[in-house]
């Protein structure tokens, strides 16, 4: 019976890992947009900057 509750630990602790990760991998991510899209912004304001409209 005991053998079976470390079982189960185990896999409780393992879940709360990969979901303790998962969260990390997800903030990081959309932490690595936003300054793609900041930068992407720049060059753009960059560009209308440096070519008038024709």
């Amino acid at each position: 019976m005991k053998k079976n509750n470390q079982k189960g630990q185990s896999i409780l602790e393992y879940i709360i890992l990969t979901s303790l990760i998962s969260i990390i991998c997800i903030m990081a991510v959309k932490n690595l947009g936003g300054v793609i899209q900041r930068r992407i912004n720049k060059i753009k304001q960059e560009i209308v900057r440096i070519i008038p409209n024709a």
